[in-house]
This record gives C-alpha cells, sequence and structure tokens, in this order.
C-alpha cells in the first residue's frame, strides 16, 4: 500500500520512527526540529499495536497539552481524537489515554496505582524525576513502552545522567534544525539569531551544556544601548522587585511595535536601604511607585513579585488606578525571553539605566547549582533585571519576536489522518478500532 508520509518525514525522522522499540526512547534537540512530530507518529503506532490497555501522555500541565500535543494529533488523524477535557482524557480508536499534568514534586500520586501499556511524555526534562520513576513503574509490567521529547538541559540533569548516558534500556535520537523537513531556511536562520550563549546550545545547536559564566555574555553598551526614546510609546509597563533587607526595584519599559526598537526601558528606581542607611515600609514604596507610574500617562499594567503579599495590599488601599498583576516568575524561561529580545534588537535599555546595565553585565549563572543540574542565576545585584524579567515575560510570554511570526511548528502540517505507513502494516482505521 502507498506510503502517505514517507515523502514528507526526513531521514532522521524515519530512522527514530523505525528503531525507537526499546523500554525507553528519547528524541532530544533542537526547537523546531521535528523531534515532536516524530515521536507522536510513533506513539500513535503505539497506540494502534500494542495490547489492549489505557496509555498516557505526560505534559506539565494541560495547557501544555494542548499546545503542544492536540494540534499534531489532529493533524495527523482529525477527529479521530476525540479529546473530553473535563476528565482529562482523549479517546482514539477506542482505547483511552490519559492526559496526566507533572509539574511538581506532589504530581506522582497521579500515576500511583494505574497500569499503562504505553506513554508519550512531551518535555521531559521539565517533569519531576520523581513522577519520571513512577510512571517507569507502571509501564514495567506490560511490554509497555515509553516515547519522550526534550530540549537539552544541563549536562547534569537526571534525564540526561540517568537515562541518556549509557543506559541499556534507552534508545535517544538527536535532532537538529536540519531534520525537520517542513522547516525553510530562512525560518532556520531566524531562530538562529533569535539564541544566544546557553541557549543557542542547547535550543539551536542542541547540546545538553551547564549553564556557566555571564548569562548575557552578548551584552555590548554600544549595541544594545540608546541615549534617547526612539519614539513615543503606545504604552508601557512596569515590573517591581520589592526588598526589605534587599534592594527594591522598578523599571519603565516602552512598547511600539511600528518602530525598532519596539522594547525600551525608559527609567530605573533602585533603593538599597543598607547603602541609604534605612528601610522603607510598603506604604512608602508604594507612593514611591505611585510617583514613579506617574510621570506616563500610558501605563497599561504593573507586574509585582508574587511573593510580595503585604506591598500589594498596600498598592489596593493606595489611589493607584493602574492594573496590578502578580509577575510569571519562570527564572529560567523569563531570562531565555530577555536573552531573545535583546540578542535580535527587540530590546535596548536606555544609557540613563547606569543601575540595569550595570546588573546586565554582572548577571550570572550559579556554578553550584549548575553542579547540581540546576540552572539558576547567582543571586546578587539582580532586583533590577529581575523587575525586567517580570514585566516583559509576563506580558509577552514565549514570543520570540514583536513583530514577525514563525508557525509553532512547520514540521505539524501534514493534512488530516495517518492511513498506512512504512512502518507498520495495519495502519488502516476501520482496522486499529477493531483491534480493542
Amino acid at each position: 500500500m502507498q506510503n502517505q508520509l514517507g515523502g514528507t518525514l526526513s531521514p532522521k525522522q524515519k530512522l527514530a520512527i523505525a528503531q525507537s522499540n526499546k523500554k525507553i526512547n528519547i528524541w532530544s534537540g533542537a526547537v523546531r526540529s521535528g523531534k515532536s512530530f516524530s515521536a507522536t507518529l510513533r506513539f500513535l503506532i503505539e497506540v494502534s499495536e500494542a495490547p489492549a490497555g489505557d496509555m498516557a501522555i505526560i505534559t506539565r500541565d494541560a495547557n501544555a497539552f494542548r499546545r503542544n500535543v492536540l494540534p499534531i494529533l489532529r493533524d495527523l488523524v482529525g477527529m479521530d481524537v476525540v479529546y473530553k477535557a473535563g476528565i482529562s482524557v482523549i479517546e482514539l480508536w477506542g482505547r483511552k489515554i490519559h492526559i496526566i499534568g507533572c509539574h511538581d514534586q506532589r504530581s506522582e500520586g497521579k500515576l500511583r496505582g494505574c497500569t499503562l501499556q504505553g506513554a508519550l511524555v512531551d518535555e521531559a526534562t521539565i517533569i519531576p524525576e520523581s513522577s519520571w520513576i513512577v510512571l517507569l513503574q507502571r509501564i514495567a509490567m506490560n511490554k509497555g513502552r515509553i516515547f519522550a521529547t526534550t530540549n537539552p538541559d544541563s549536562s547534569m540533569h537526571w534525564l540526561k545522567t540517568g537515562y541518556i548516558d549509557e543506559n541499556p534500556d534507552v534508545t535517544t535520537f538527536h535532532f537538529g534544525l536540519l531534520d525537520n523537513p517542513k522547516l525553510a531556511a530562512d525560518e532556520r536562520q531566524f531562530l538562529e539569531r533569535q539564541h544566544k550563549g546557553v541557549f543557542y546550545r542547547r535550543f539551536i545547536a542542541g547540546e545538553w551544556c551547564l549553564a556557566e559564566g555571564a548569562i548575557f555574555d552578548f551584552f555590548d553598551e554600544t549595541i544594545h544601548t540608546i541615549q534617547k526614546t526612539p519614539a513615543n510609546a503606545k504604552f508601557y509597563l512596569i515590573g517591581v522587585d520589592i526588598g526589605f533587607t534587599n534592594p527594591t526595584a522598578f523599571t519603565m519599559i516602552g512598547f511600539n511595535d511600528d518602530i525598532s526598537p519596539c522594547l525600551w526601558v525608559e527609567q530605573e528606581y533602585y533603593w538599597d536601604s543598607k547603602a541609604k542607611g534605612r528601610s522603607k515600609t510598603d506604604s512608602e514604596y508604594a507612593a514611591d511607585l505611585m510617583d514613579f507610574a506617574s510621570t506616563r500617562h500610558n501605563v497599561k499594567f504593573i507586574y509585582v513579585d508574587p511573593a510580595a503579599a503585604s506591598f500589594k495590599i498596600e498598592l489596593k488601599r493606595s489611589d493607584n488606578t493602574i492594573p496590578v498583576r502578580d509577575a510569571n516568575n519562570n527564572v529560567l524561561e523569563g531570562i531565555r525571553s530577555l536573552s531573545s529580545f535583546l540578542a535580535n534588537g527587540d530590546l535596548k535599555i536606555m544609557s540613563s539605566c547606569k543601575k540595569l546595565i550595570g546588573e546586565i553585565q554582572g548577571y550570572c549563572w550559579d556554578s553550584k547549582a549548575a553542579e547540581r543540574g540546576e540552572d539558576v542565576p547567582l543571586k546578587r545585584a539582580d532586583h533590577l533585571a529581575d523587575s525586567l524579567r517580570y514585566a516583559i515575560f509576563s506580558y509577552f510570554g514565549n514570543r520570540v519576536n514583536l513583530r514577525d511570526t514563525v508557525s509553532a511548528d512547520t514540521g505539524r502540517r501534514l493534512g488530516s489522518n495517518i492511513l498506512n505507513t512504512q512502518f507498520s502494516t495495519s495502519y488502516a482505521p476501520d482496522r486499529r478500532a477493531s483491534n480493542f
């Protein structure tokens, strides 16, 4: 029978699908490299051929499933996928597949007691090791298989040291940008320009490596600072990092997507109680923030460290009319976002913001944490940098560019239904449904 996907899969995708027959099969490598598409297709083959029984898709949370996995499933098998969001289950060809979110150490409880014929794990490095271990136990008795995707992380990450490195039960496949047959050259070059330092090594080169040295090692004052505002801002964002024994910092960020740069840091506020010889109260900091915000009439949001509970209460008591939001404090993703915007020229810093410039230049990875497989910045002189991260990542999220758009995964554009592939002889939908 004619293979409808053979002409659209890259050699690496075909190889991974054909050879992923061990207990644990891991697709690792660059972003947009086609690994998620290949792994999901291989999981579908397993769904169609494994003995009767439940399976699972493991993601960080429901949003990650809807964003990363469900679109690929629907591209491949269309409306064969019945997603029951209320009970976190999909039904496919007569089989029940549980959607299980594993975002912290308590998540392993969701896996205990279940029996699974197989599982697809999305972004394996960001789920807890304890959940991974319980998952292995749940498939151990049924000859089930795990198919997992991930971008590289620290070379000391538990997935690398415990499973990818010389584990006889694991097959790994390394994917690069050239392994995605649907990624055009201009899209590939665009992605390469957005990443610097450790993020380039991991997300573009696909290397497992320690986060070492300066975080923004590419920062150059002659390139990344400006002497005056480029234009009127359409709106402003303010990031707030509150400290009492530590310094308190605010940053004012302008946005206008009609110009370049479209983001710029226009003002900074910094109060170091140790250097000044006295601390300020919540009400004093709230008054300072209102004075800071009043210099611009079009501030859209104020993003505050979510841990600053008493300060947020004080803001509610004040005359503030600007919406206040808890900042998204995902440190690594926030740093990656700042790095991307600085690298591609979307973000500049006014040369008058000297304290922030100094923090950016001195922002370093914690070498001791790196040895434990953790990516965290060294906690010193980082308060303005944190306030900047709060505002930009909370508002813009994981967008890599503020004007251009790249499809979420060009490797997913493969039409509606799978009928046959060279990797399985029992792939017609009517035959699959009759297996259960």
